[in-house]
This record gives C-alpha cells, structure tokens and sequence, in this order.
C-alpha cells in the first residue's frame, strides 16, 4: 500500500525536475545570447550577410532531434521572406543532392558536428561552390578548445555558429535538451534578423500568410468591402425622403452622399435620429447636403481590416466609407462583414 503522502511527494519532485530543465535550458539561452552580444557578433553579421545575398535559396539540413529543428528555421525563414528548404541528408545521397544548386546557401545543423549523413555532402557542397553555414556545439569561443580539435564540419563551415551548452537538460545528459533549444533560438534569431536586413514588412507578411486566423487577421479592407449598387449613396440635391429609401434598401444604416464619384459626407441611423429629434416631420424638406456629416472618417481599400476594426471601436461606428487617394468612393466597410474573420 502507498503511504499517505507519497503521491504528493512524487508529485513535488516531478515539479522540481520540470522546474531544472527548464532554469537549465534558460541559462542555456542566456550563455547564448551573450555570445551574441559578444565573440560571436562578428560571425552572426557574417551568416546574415550570406543569406542576404543568397540568389537562391536557404537549404537548411539536419539529422534526428536536429532534423527536426532545421525543419522549423526553414519554415520560419519562408514565412518571413527568405525562400527556404528542408533537406534531409540521408535523403540527400539517395537523389535529393540535386536540390542543391549553385546560388544557394546551406544552413547545416549537428550537435557533435560529426554527423555523417551531412559529412557526405560536404564535398558535393564544396564542388558547387555554396556557401555554408554551420551550427555546432563546438565551443568556438573557450579558452579551452583547441582548433585542431573542432568537429568536421564546423572546420569545413564558411561561418561556423556555436550551440554550445554547459550540459543537457537530461538528467541523463544524453537527450538534446538545451542544444536543440539554442539552435532553435538562433535559427530564430537569424531568419528575424534577416527578415529586417531585407526590409521585410507587415504587409509582406500578409501576403505570405493568406490563410488560416494570420491570414483573416490580414485581411485586406477590399476584399470585405461593399461595391457597385450594394454601395448606398445619393446626390446631395437629394430630399430626405429619397435618402431613409436608400438607407432602408442598401441595409447598412447610412448611406454616403456623393457628387459624382466624389464623397462629399455620409448620414448615419444615428444622425437621422438625430435630425428628427431636432426637426421632427420637417426633416422631410431637407436635402442630403443640409442634413450629412462632412469630413467622415475613412479607410484605404488596401488599409488591413484589422486597422478599421480598430477604427470602428475608437470611433464607435458600424460603417466606414472606403476611398481612393483622390477621395472617390470604392465601397463601404460595414462591422457585420468583419465578423466572420475571427476578429470579432
């Protein structure tokens, strides 16, 4: 039988050990970016710059635990502007070599260095001409290593990047814990850092992201937008018995008043409320241009959608007027078309 209390005792080691790994893999990332910020500055500026100037594309490799990481900075480094590949090195020596071609870059990742599944592109590597850039648990920057005895392939590195760690967050010290949380981080901190040597901007981003929650977030005021004859305008000459008609008929609560395609101001619910507060029945007998508010808040068509939502709240309004930059009327941005976005 277990003794009373041997459950949470149990339970309080579980917590302390998860507590370790994860102080160890923290140090981990810190020891890392100290290196950054200092011996390995040189080298980092020196791999953005080779990626920057890839004509082709970033080819990221790495075998197991390391694999799987290369994956990831390979995929972040396309979501951010930076067209890149995973290639899996066994992979590699059964045909998919030819994935490397001269104007790439390759991004190889190995804890020990000395994996041989990516030893045996080097030389393939090598005769293409492609710049490489490693990342190993090579300590780059001790006192203590000795050149001579760097791993292979951080030898054969154009820029090597040090991964190092004091010891694994494995209690074992075999699993990669903290070399692969510090890869992760730099892969991180290269495709960021890249992204910003590009120029790489929120729009550029929305449009690499057109789908899924990013993706609606992103969303483009044009593409939810109301045109042509869903759109209710009147003239300003127009009598506010003709204007409650195409209020009531477009369903939008207000209509715009334009001359031609100009946007001259718009009437609201709230403003014919308003006006029949004031003017009761006489309201009838006025014109769209005596009765409009002038100068209404507007959006860009290619203004994000999450930028009106943003607009509609501050301004606590359910429609915005969408106009070019010569003020001519595109459409109108109604809330009910932003909630199927998941912005709502």
């Amino acid at each position: 039988m277990t003794k009373p209390g041997a459950d949470s005792s149990a339970q309080l080691l579980m917590k302390s050990i998860g507590e370790n790994v994860v102080r160890i893999e923290a140090a981990a990332l810190r020891a890392l970016a100290d290196r950054l910020a200092g011996p390995m500055g040189e080298n980092f500026d020196r791999a953005i710059e080779m990626l920057y100037g890839c004509a082709g594309r970033v080819v990221v490799t790495g075998m197991g635990k390391s694999g799987l990481i290369a994956r990831k900075i390979a995929a972040t480094l396309t979501s951010t502007g930076s067209p890149a590949l995973f290639l899996h090195p066994a992979e590699a020596m059964h045909g998919d070599l030819g994935m490397v071609v001269r104007g790439d870059v390759v991004l190889a990742l190995s804890a020990s260095g000395e994996t041989s599944e990516i030893l045996q592109m080097l030389a393939t590597v090598k005769r293409l001409g492609v710049p490489l850039i490693t990342m190993t648990c090579d300590e780059l920057y001790s006192t203590r290593e000795d050149p001579r005895t760097l791993s292979t392939l951080a030898q054969a590195a154009d820029v090597a990047l040090d991964c190092s760690v004091a010891h694994e967050a494995c209690s074992l010290g075999l699993a990669p814990t903290a070399s692969t949380t510090t890869m992760l981080a730099l892969g991180d901190a290269l495709a960021v850092a890249l992204s910003e040597r590009r120029g790489f901007k929120e729009e550029d981003f929305a449009n690499l992201h057109p789908g899924g929650k990013l993706g609606k977030r992103f969303m483009r005021v044009s593409s939810l937008m109301h045109t042509g004859d869903a759109v209710p305008r009147v003239a300003p000459e127009s009598p506010m018995g003709q204007v409650i008609y195409e209020m009531s008929r477009k369903g939008l609560g207000m209509t715009t008043v334009v001359d031609g395609e100009r946007l001259l101001g718009i009437i609201s619910d709230g403003d014919l409320r308003r006006l029949l507060e004031h003017h009761g029945k006489e309201v009838l007998d006025l014109t769209a241009a005596q009765c409009m508010t002038r100068l209404p808040k507007v959006v860009g068509p290619e203004v994000f959608a999450i930028a009106a939502l943003d607009i509609m709240e501050q301004k606590k309004i359910t429609s915005l007027p969408v106009v070019d930059d010569a003020g001519r009327l595109q459409g109108v941005l109604h809330l009910h078309d932003l909630w199927g976005t998941q912005m709502l």
